[in-house]
């Protein structure tokens, strides 16, 4: 279940330590970190936001076609035959090369409409971007010979934002500086992320300000607002049992019972998106009652240690993600028992799982 209230409430927090100058942009890629795509930006936009970022055209295109007219910015690089459905459905386009130039001018041309496009700069990142004054100059030379092509603004990511030093974002500060005074005065310059937000305002600020992570609930930085994350996951307990001393659990017999022991299986497995990866570590919460996950998590299923609570039965919820009673289980938390970050835990959930948007 996703709070769209709580992604309001979320904004409106955000909203609140960006100077007044600058938008408020909602990352919206990779279906809104897993929150859904579409419902996460009407929240969003509802609350304050004014524009929306995505990965690729594809995703961008999803949004228009469910009636979202905000600006839209797609971060990452696209082809030809994606930037042609860009100009169609008025999405803006990241460029940082000569070449992407000129085919952005032919695929405005080709949908008979104009295409804005604003600079990425790789000040530090490493990934994609224009990173020398004669390549920006240069870039800067071939969109002047595209008349379809509007540039309207520029912009670059911070690679350690959420370090303990912020000697190299404020490197990367510099050199954007820099590298934008070298394109034309007037467009939207903008670099500050999840993490800028809570320790660079209003020095990052700039036109527009990116809020990812910290929108869902899961700031990357310790910071004094009370933003909460949105997202619950729930499954169904489907059976219960007593197991006796050397009887295992789960694939490869890795758990064996040292003492009578309940146990309650529940339907959720890493077909469904939980990391195997949490095996031995993982919690689940069951009327309120914190139950430790015993032996391997399965496709499919997962099973749970509930001795001593006799009041569970097959048809409870147990809850993966999200509070039960005085206990809550966070991303942060699978992320731990699985090696890995919270953003893949939230996106991690497949189609099988039923969504539902709540208020």
């Amino acid at each position: 279940m996703i709070d769209l209230h709580q992604i309001r409430e979320n904004t409106r927090l955000l909203r609140s330590c960006v100077p007044a100058t600058a938008g408020l942009l909602a990352v919206v890629k990779a279906d809104a970190y897993g929150h859904g795509a579409a419902q996460t930006a009407r929240a969003a936009l509802e609350a304050g936001a004014s524009w929306l970022a995505v990965a690729c055209v594809e995703e961008g295109v999803e949004l228009r076609e469910a009636g979202i007219g905000a600006p839209i910015l797609v971060l990452g690089g696209s082809g030809p035959r994606a930037m042609e459905a860009a100009a169609r459905h008025a999405i803006t386009l990241a460029l940082y090369t000569p070449q992407q130039a000129a085919e952005a001018g032919k695929a405005a041309e080709a949908a008979g409409k104009p295409l804005d496009v604003h600079v990425k700069l790789d000040t530090g990142m490493g990934r994609i971007g224009a990173r020398t004054p004669e390549e920006v100059v240069a870039l800067r030379e071939a969109l002047a010979r595209q008349p379809r092509v509007r540039l309207t603004g520029v912009f670059t990511h911070f690679a350690d934002a959420d370090g303990e030093s912020l000697d190299f974002t404020r490197e990367q500060l510099r050199r954007f500086e820099a590298l934008s005074a070298l394109l034309p005065e007037g467009i939207l310059r903008h670099c500050a992320n999840s993490a800028s937000i809570h320790r660079l305002m209003p020095e990052a600020a700039f036109d527009l300000v990116r809020m990812g992570i910290s929108l869902y609930g899961y700031p990357p930085v310790p910071t004094d607002l009370p933003l909460k994350p949105c997202m619950r996951w729930e499954a169904e307990v489907t059976h219960v049992k007593e197991i006796q001393p050397g009887d295992a659990v789960s694939y490869g017999c890795t758990f064996r019972a040292e003492r009578p022991t309940r146990v309650a299986t529940v339907a959720c497995g890493y077909g469904d998106g939980y990391h195997r990866a949490a095996t031995g570590r993982a919690e689940v919460l069951i009327r309120g009652h914190r139950a430790p996950v015993i032996g391997r998590i399965c496709m499919d299923q997962m099973m749970a240690d509930v001795t001593g609570f006799e009041d569970i039965a097959p048809g409870d919820t147990a809850v993966l993600l999200g509070t039960d009673g005085a206990e809550t289980i966070t991303a942060e938390d699978i992320a731990r028992w699985s090696g890995t970050i919270s953003y893949e835990i939230l996106l991690a959930a497949t189609g099988r799982v039923h969504r539902e948007w709540t208020e």
